[in-house]
């Protein structure tokens, strides 16, 4: 009797040991460095492969007890793909939680403003982490999308965009479609009355041009408003990005005279009346907003003044006088752009 009792407190203690042991294993860090560790988990991928890449990589020797904890409280179920950055002192209780919850790695790639859908396809394509799989601005998947348009040009919305790795840049553009459509909606619900737009698409042609065109955030209604005023009077628009736009490839940086003659070009609003026939960029919320609330006004004509913003006039005499102020005889610091903080 004596020496069954004596057993049975033999394997009490042993259990109380090993309880200990394991909680011990269990609540102790991981042998993660300070700068952390990454852990990438595939579609599908079983918790019994990412225990055994744990112990491989000599973060948690006891693999089994992952194992075993996971299974019994259903947690192998729950793994959630991505990537991970595991801190320096996670346990292996902690580490559970983590790639149950799903918060993985996010990286982020911007699209700005004013850009062309020739240069976001290229911004995508050598974003880090980012899968290429466009062929380009023309590729199928994109003319696809933007059916019945032939070109998907300022149909997508500049902002930045938060990704997972693993994801692609087609993932991405069709994002910035969905966002763009979701934007020019609601804009277009509240525009204002009267305006020279027989739908949405041509409000976002005037945005792009406003967007093209603007140097100082502030100025965007009244350049909107000498526009719209233009197309009510059936005079030509006479804009230098829809000509440098239908230039393509074959622009150099400086705009000719032979350009602005050339009626080939049907991008060219110093020979075509109305509108160009795409946008020519990827215009932000707020110039979607200015060609839809145009400011008030008389003035018919705008010229660089050389410091990013523009000099406005109502008459053709009053913007001739302009030019030849802040045009033919430009300062030495003149830019086109405003000069950044």
């Amino acid at each position: 009797m004596k020496k069954l009792l004596l057993a049975l407190l033999l394997l009490v203690g042993c259990a109380v040991i090993a309880a200990q042991t394991i909680q011990r294993q269990w609540t102790q860090p991981l042998n993660i460095p300070e700068g952390g560790y990454h852990l990438h988990i595939a579609a599908g991928e079983s918790l019994g492969s990412i225990a055994t890449r744990l112990r491989r990589d000599g973060v948690y020797m006891h693999d089994w007890l992952l194992r075993v904890y996971a299974r019994r409280t259903g947690a192998d179920q729950q793994i959630k793909r991505g990537e991970y950055r595991v801190p320096a002192g996670t346990t292996a209780r902690q580490l559970l939680l983590l790639l149950t919850s799903g918060k993985v790695i996010n990286y982020q790639v911007t699209l700005p403003e004013g850009i062309t859908l020739d240069m976001a396809v290229q911004i995508l394509a050598s974003a880090d982490n980012l899968e290429s799989v466009l062929s380009g601005p023309d590729d199928a998947r994109i003319l696809q999308l933007v059916a019945p348009y032939d070109t998907g040009e300022g149909l997508f919305f500049p902002d930045t965009y938060q990704f997972e790795r693993g994801a692609t840049d087609w993932q991405i553009l069709q994002r910035a479609y969905a966002a763009m459509q979701s934007v020019l909606a609601k804009e277009w619900a509240q525009r204002a009355a009267e305006l020279p737009y027989r739908d949405d698409y041509e409000a976002l042609v005037m945005a792009s041009i406003v967007e093209r065109e603007t140097g100082l955030p502030e100025e965007r209604g009244q350049i909107a408003g000498v526009f719209v005023r233009r197309l009510q009077r059936n005079m030509r628009l006479q804009t230098d990005p829809t000509v440098i736009y239908g230039l393509g490839r074959e622009f150099d940086g400086n705009l000719r005279r032979v350009h602005l003659r050339d009626e080939s070009n049907p991008y060219n609003t110093y020979r075509h009346r109305g509108l160009p026939p795409t946008p020519i960029a990827l215009p932000g919320r707020a110039a979607i907003h200015a060609a839809l609330h145009p400011e008030d006004g008389k003035t018919l004509f705008f010229v660089a003044r050389g410091d990013g913003g523009h000099y406005f006039s109502e008459t053709l005499a009053e913007h001739e006088r302009a030019v030849r102020k802040y045009q033919l005889q430009r300062r030495e610091d003149y830019r086109s752009a405003p000069a950044k903080p």
